[in-house]
């Protein structure tokens, strides 16, 4: 194989591109960090001209780095932070507004209403999903209704809806295509997850105009071409998938009942159910993992909000670092956390909890506490929130994991990965290619293509970088985690409206 898969993938932070060749590997990547906007507490948006500047530029610089033309590239796959919402419009191609991110609480009064008239019920057995300001439907609404006029143009087919995803598209294709797939649309509580299309009833109670939403489509097949003013020459764009989704595919987490765990900004805990959807009974959702001609694969997830950003809070809100990865040393000066306690609840909680007027909290606070300190509870809270995913989703599913396939920014820090094994209580495995979001954006436009034969081709590729076991005994694992849950229960409804 002398041609190369080129993965976008587009994050909450950065926007990063990796070429792949046909051993999975990784030939050359390029990442750059664009700005956060934060217009009040507990809401987070977007410049989407910065997601696309960032997520162009770095595709070029990856090509580039590799000494690699389009000739040289056999397709595109694309991965995006989820539930992240843009509106444009069609004609000039021009945002109308900020993205909403999918970490923001704008639109939580929102949810609140339909709460209270009765329709979680609709939306949980259609969607899979919870009524929270998470996902893409209530933001479109709070967009729709906050603009003036914007409600008017959306119905005449002039306002255009995507996730991160479609608008990338879009823009790639010169317009040519508005599309996405299952796995970015059964995250936006207007698709019926059993059907895999758009949902009339859903629409009606969210009023959003169905002239603004993108055709739905599988995650591995030929969307279209790139315009060759991007990168000289039309390059196949075959592969999309929500980050998640695409992580758990890049672990090969083919079978049901295997699952990974994700440690980006937040943290995602997925598990394949295989052909039939499975509702959580614990507060998990229920989503489309991905689609391969006419098969599904669904999956239950947790998600956690705050994961890796609790990192990026230490170095940009408190300073206590000049780079991220300097918290593994300032965390390694002390021998534990010292009886602190953090819980990141910045912009809520996420699952099990679901409690956007949740925030965050530090406890056990002493003279004697160090900026060490601050930093090891800070990495352990990852490990806490994860525990609280897997508990839930262990019971929803009716199995106990044998060890947890993790990925993600984080994944490279040893100490985390240790504690994560120690408070589980089961082995966790790193992967040699811990790139795994882009490299499962990139499985799904090489199959797509060709490029790759079928799934059991990808699974010969997993191999294992280091195998994390617990060394806590079970007493001391269970005093630190109803410790947590105890902080997590002082830090739950702390802002809720009076």
């Amino acid at each position: 194989m002398n041609q190369y898969i080129l993965a976008l993938d587009q994050g909450t932070t950065s926007s990063r591109a990796i070429v792949f060749d046909h051993r999975g590997h990784i030939v050359a990547t390029a990442q750059r960090e664009f700005p956060q906007i934060l217009p009040a507490p507990g809401q987070v948006e977007h410049d989407p001209e910065a997601i696309w500047d960032s997520q162009l530029a770095v595709a070029r610089e990856a090509l580039a780095s590799a000494k690699l033309t389009a000739a040289d590239v056999a397709a595109i796959g694309v991965t995006n932070q989820r539930e992240t919402t843009i509106l444009w419009d069609k004609t000039t191609g021009k945002p109308v507004a900020n993205a909403i991110v999918w970490q923001s609480r704008v639109s939580a009064p929102i949810c609140e209403e339909l709460k209270a008239a009765g329709c979680e019920p609709v939306f949980r057995a259609k969607t899979g999903l919870l009524l929270d300001a998470y996902f893409s439907g209530t933001k479109i609404k709070y967009l729709l209704d906050t603009h003036d006029g914007l409600r008017a143009r959306a119905a005449q087919g002039e306002i255009l809806f995507g996730t991160v995803d479609s608008f990338l598209i879009w823009r790639l294709t010169g317009g040519q295509c508005h599309v996405t797939d299952v796995s970015n649309a059964s995250r936006t509580l207007l698709m019926n997850i059993h059907t895999r299309q758009w949902d009339d009833e859903l629409l009606k109670l969210l009023t959003i105009p169905r002239a603004m939403l993108p055709e739905i489509r599988s995650s591995s097949e030929v969307y279209g071409q790139t315009d060759a003013k991007w990168f000289g020459a039309p390059i196949p764009i075959a592969g999309d998938a929500g980050d998640q989704q695409a992580a758990t595919f890049g672990q090969t987490c083919f079978t049901p009942g295997s699952a990974k765990n994700t440690y980006g900004t937040g943290c995602f805990l997925l598990m394949n159910t295989g052909k039939k959807s499975k509702m959580s009974d614990h507060k998990l959702l229920t989503t489309i993992g991905w689609q391969i001609g006419d098969e599904v694969t669904y999956c239950l997830e947790g998600s956690v909000f705050i994961g890796g950003a609790v990192v990026q809070w230490l170095r940009d809100g408190l300073g206590l670092i000049d780079s991220s990865a300097e918290v593994q040393r300032l965390a390694a000066t002390v021998p534990d956390s010292g009886g602190v306690v953090l819980v990141p609840a910045f912009v809520g909680l996420g699952a099990p909890y679901w409690d956007p007027y949740a925030r965050g909290a530090i406890y056990g606070i002493t003279r004697g506490t160090t900026a060490g300190h601050l930093a090891r509870a800070a990495i352990e809270s990852m490990a806490f929130q994860t525990r609280d995913l897997l508990e839930a989703m262990q019971q929803d599913a009716g199995v106990s994991l044998a060890a947890l396939k993790v990925d993600g920014g984080a994944a490279v820090d040893d100490g985390l990965l240790q504690f994560q094994a120690d408070i589980l209580g089961t082995s966790v495995q790193r992967p040699v290619v811990c790139e795994t979001t882009a490299l499962g954006a990139a499985y799904l436009a090489g199959l797509a293509v060709g490029y790759w034969k079928d799934t059991s081709d990808l699974s010969a590729h997993w191999a294992i970088d280091r195998e994390f076991f617990p060394t806590l005994s079970q007493a001391d694992r269970q005093k630190r985690y109803e410790q947590w849950q105890e902080a997590v229960r002082r830090s739950l409804n702390w802002d809720r409206p009076h």
